[in-house]
């Protein structure tokens, strides 16, 4: 087991970092079934040290029926067996502390999975049990309780509640599910269902986790007083009381539940921190960033920037304000394992809705790889420069494309099957990765791959953009090494050109420009020397679609 020793006293490391999300079943796998595991990660630590991040956030390694990628948990203190061991996920955490990183797990506190003891329990249990009232078991409605409880819709369509047959065969009461039936909702009213978490909180705190990426952080406490049942059809931020007191999400409450988790993760040195995975109201996030609580929360708001200069810096000045103003730091994203790959929604021009362009292109993608592919850059490079931690997701510093040709017998996101009036799969982003091109599962293991592989896959495949000095690789390294060496106060200048509306420029406190050029001409740099430029320089100017840091 980690003994936690390098780097220790280090308290706010998370604030400057630079975080890698790994798919653990996507990602390496090292006993050919098909599956990524710990150990193919760990035969993959000199890579990620070779990137130069700080530390990897482990999407969930629970054992799970996979109803919904992992995140439909059957018990939150083991390691799936089709992923590893417990001794295996130790040797993780030592090897990745001994090359200089960190590790970040997945935690799931709205909801189980269906095969969870506790929720097992609960189906033979009686109505008004104990065990039921882990979860939210509801009376339905009608002569003989036929119609659900309340209307409320599922994330994955259509409906929130599930009816269960009882012990003695007779339709029964209906539980809770915001997400897939298979995820059933804790009640988080019901301190056994928060002291478990805290117990497992400090079962990894112990096994040396550095911190918690929290699901639907936002979710957990509801309006379940007198009776009341929740109703809801959309979830959209927009439909969301920002004052604390909405039925379903954001609720004051929730924050008492994170600042005992505080209590447990400041016994430790350093203290363990944690990200929010919060959609809600800007004006509400600091409470999860705060030092008080979970420490950071994402920032979602990149994700909808487009390629608009305005757009950018407009969000960008408000989310480094807010955290000025509240002592928190910033968070920056542009993919994970729930987005289209950012090289993809880049290369399509216009406002980017993901339903309505999957659906339109699932099976001719039009796509501007090349456009696509500088914007993603340019665009990363930007968050780099700016203050605050970066989130990277797995492939994107392969400059991969969304995989769109999967057959719909080899899906596996249950929100295509569950909502195909949409048809939207998160699938693409989730296809493991490529290692080495001349190779039939292109280096990911030797006995295929759960999700198939493009053949478009071995031009990102990692052997062959290590050999070239000009891939997306290894300007990701470069960049990387780079913001290190300049890491400075989380302040900077906005450095405006009257002249053009499409640069977007700003200056760190020792001196570190990065111009990002929105525009469709080449632009003049700064006086100073030019540190990275995501494309080659046109006749000493920043080109099109292009991010250069230049050191005056």
């Amino acid at each position: 087991m980690s003994e936690f020793t390098f780097l220790a006293g280090d308290a706010h490391w998370w604030r400057q970092a630079v975080i890698y999300q790994i798919y653990p079943r996507s990602f390496a796998d090292s006993n050919g079934d098909g599956i990524g595991d710990l150990k193919g990660i760990i035969s993959r630590v000199p890579y990620l040290k070779q990137l130069g991040v700080d530390a990897v956030w482990m999407s969930p390694f629970y054992p799970s029926a996979l109803a919904d990628g992992g995140y439909d948990v059957d018990d939150y203190r083991d390691i799936d067996p089709r992923i590893g061991t417990l001794a295996e996920f130790d040797e993780l955490i030592d090897a990745l502390h001994a090359n200089g990183m960190r590790l970040i797990a997945d935690i799931v506190p709205n909801h189980s999975g269906s095969g969870h003891k506790w929720f097992q329990e609960a189906l033979k249990a009686a109505p008004g049990s104990p065990e039921r009232d882990r979860y939210i078991f509801r009376d339905g409605k009608g002569e003989n309780g036929e119609i659900r409880p309340s209307e409320l819709a599922s994330h994955f369509g259509p409906t929130a509640w599930t009816r269960i047959t009882e012990p003695d065969g007779t339709p029964g009461q209906w539980y809770m599910h915001l997400f897939a039936s298979e995820q059933p909702d804790w009640n988080w009213d019901n301190e056994e269902v928060r002291a478990d978490f805290r117990k497992t909180v400090k079962f990894w705190c112990d096994r040396g986790v550095d911190g918690f990426r929290v699901d639907v952080a936002h979710a957990l406490v509801k309006d379940l007083s007198n009776g009341h049942l929740p109703e809801r059809q959309s979830y959209d931020v927009s439909v969301m009381k920002n004052d604390g007191t909405d039925d379903l999400f954001d609720r004051d409450e929730v924050h008492k539940i994170y600042a005992s988790w505080r209590e447990i993760f400041n016994e430790y040195n350093p203290p363990r921190m944690a990200v929010a995975e919060a959609w809600v109201h800007s004006n509400r996030l600091p409470a999860y960033a705060s030092e008080k609580g979970l420490g950071q929360s994402f920032s979602f708001d990149m994700l909808g920037a487009g390629w608009d200069a305005q757009r950018v810096h407009e969000l960008a000045a408000n989310a480094l304000q807010r955290a000025k103003d509240n002592g928190s730091s910033n968070t920056w994203v542009l993919s994970n394992h729930d987005i289209i790959r950012h090289a993809t929604r880049f290369g399509v021009d216009g406002q980017f809705d993901a339903g309505k362009w999957f659906k339109a292109n699932r099976f001719n993608p039009k796509v501007n790889v090349k456009q696509g592919l500088e914007r993603a850059t340019a665009m990363t490079a930007l968050l780099l420069a700016l203050p605050g931690s970066t989130y990277l997701y797995q492939g994107e510093e392969l400059g991969l494309q969304e995989a769109m040709e999967i057959p719909d017998e080899l899906m596996q996101d249950p929100q295509f099957f569950r909502n195909p009036d949409l048809g939207l799969s998160r699938d693409g982003c989730r296809v493991p990765l490529p290692w080495v091109a001349n190779h039939k599962w292109f280096g990911f293991g030797e006995g295929g791959s759960h999700l198939p592989q493009p053949e478009w896959y071995k031009n990102y495949a990692v052997d062959v953009e290590d050999a070239d000095p000009n891939s997306t690789l290894n300007l990701y390294r470069k960049a990387i090494g780079l913001r290190k060496g300049l890491e400075t106060a989380e302040e900077l200048t906005w450095i405006k050109h009257w002249f053009s509306k499409t640069i977007l420029h700003f200056k760190r406190p020792n001196g570190w420009h990065s111009i990002t050029n929105f525009g469709t001409k080449p632009v003049k740099l700064p006086k100073g020397r030019v540190l990275l430029s995501t494309l080659p320089l046109v006749g000493g100017k920043l080109p099109a679609n292009a991010t250069a840091w230049v050191q005056a």
